[in-house]
C-alpha cells in the first residue's frame, strides 16, 4: 500500500498542477484540440537552443503559443556528407480560414533558419472533430470499465468486481500521471493513439487480475478449517505469480523492441503500453490481492461485532 502510494500521490499531483495550469490533467494534441502538424527534415542535429530559437521566430512571425519538437529518427539517415537528419515538429491552434496562412508562414520561418529543410508532412484536425474524439475516447473508456465491473460480478463477486475496479483505476492514474509529468517536464502531448493504449492496459490488468482472482475461488473451495482467508490469498498469489511474470515479461520484451527499434510516431503509444502492463501485473499481484484481505477483515470484523 505504501508503494502504491509513492505511485499514485505525485501522479495525481502532476495532474493537479497541469488542471491549474492548462484546464486539462495532461497535454492533450490536437486530436482533441483541433489544430495543424507540420513536419520538417532538416540536415543536421538539433539541441534546446535551436528550438527556443525557432519558437521565437516563429512567434515574431505572428503564430501564438507553437509547439516545437524534435524527432529523431530509430535509425538515423545520413547524406553523402555524413550529416545527420533530425524532424521538427511544429504544431499550431486550428484558426479556420487562415489555418492555410499559418502553415505558409511556419514553412517560411523554418525554410529561413534551415535553408535545406524539407517538407515531410501537413496534417490538420478541426476543432469540432477534435471535441467529439474525446467525448468518444471518454466513453469508450467508461463503457470498457462498466463491462468489466458487470462481468466480474457475473464471475466472482460484485465485492470481487470492486476491487478490480479500484485495481483498474490505480493503473490508468499512474500511466496518466506519468505522462503528465511528461508533460510538464518534456512538453509531451497525447493523442487518440494514448487512448487505445489504455484501453489496452484495462484489458492486460484485469486479465491477471481475474488469474489471481478466479485461483482464490477454487482454493477457497478446498481449503480446511485450519486455513484463513489471508493463508489462502497467500497461497494463491504464489501460485499465479510465475505466469503473471512470465505473460508479462514476454510482452514487455516485445514492446522493449517496438520502443528502441520502431518509429517515433508510436513510440509514446509504446511507452503507454510498457508503463501500463508493467504496473498492471504488480498491482494484480501485490495491490489487488492485498484489498481481497482487506475487504475480507472488514467483513470478518463486522459479523464478529454484529454476534458480541
Amino acid at each position: 500500500m505504501i508503494i502504491s502510494l509513492l505511485l499514485l500521490i505525485p501522479s495525481i499531483g502532476a495532474m493537479g498542477y497541469l488542471t491549474v495550469k492548462t484546464g486539462s490533467p495532461l497535454l492533450v494534441g490536437i486530436d482533441f484540440t483541433g489544430g495543424t502538424i507540420i513536419q520538417y527534415s532538416v540536415d543536421k542535429k538539433l539541441n534546446n537552443q535551436d528550438i527556443a530559437n525557432i519558437r521565437t521566430k516563429l512567434t515574431d512571425a505572428g503564430i501564438e503559443n507553437p509547439v516545437i519538437q524534435v524527432l529523431s529518427a530509430a535509425s538515423s539517415t545520413s547524406d553523402t556528407q555524413g550529416k545527420t537528419s533530425d524532424f521538427i515538429s511544429v504544431k499550431t491552434a486550428f484558426d479556420g480560414d487562415k489555418d492555410s496562412s499559418k502553415t505558409m508562414i511556419v514553412s517560411d520561418t523554418v525554410k529561413t533558419l534551415y535553408p535545406n529543410a524539407e517538407l515531410v508532412q501537413v496534417s490538420s484536425v478541426g476543432p469540432t472533430l477534435g471535441s467529439e474524439l474525446m467525448k468518444n475516447s471518454c466513453i469508450a473508456v467508461l463503457l470498457a470499465i462498466l463491462g468489466i465491473c458487470a462481468y466480474l460480478s457475473l464471475r466472482f463477486h460484485i465485492e470481487y468486481a470492486l476491487i478490480a475496479i479500484f485495481t483498474l483505476v490505480h493503473d490508468v492514474i499512474f500511466v496518466l500521471g506519468v505522462f503528465a509529468f511528461l508533460g510538464i517536464f518534456c512538453n509531451v502531448h497525447i493523442d487518440a493513439l494514448f487512448i487505445t493504449a489504455v484501453l489496452t492496459v484495462l484489458g492486460f490488468s484485469v486479465h491477471d487480475t481475474i488469474v489471481v482472482f478466479d485461483r482464490v475461488r477454487e482454493n477457497l473451495k478446498f481449503s480446511s478449517k485450519s486455513t484463513t482467508f489471508n493463508e489462502v490469498v497467500d497461497a494463491s498469489v504464489n501460485q499465479t505469480l510465475a505466469r503473471s511474470i512470465n505473460t508479462s515479461l514476454t510482452t514487455l520484451i516485445t514492446l522493449l523492441a517496438l520502443y528502441f527499434l520502431g518509429g517515433v510516431t508510436t513510440k509514446d503509444f509504446v511507452l503507454a503500453m510498457i508503463l501500463g502492463i508493467a504496473v498492471g501485473t504488480y498491482s494484480s499481484i501485490f495491490f489487488a490481492s492485498v484489498l481481497l484481505v482487506f475487504q475480507n477483515n472488514i467483513k470478518e470484523a463486522k459479523k464478529v461485532k454484529s454476534v458480541n
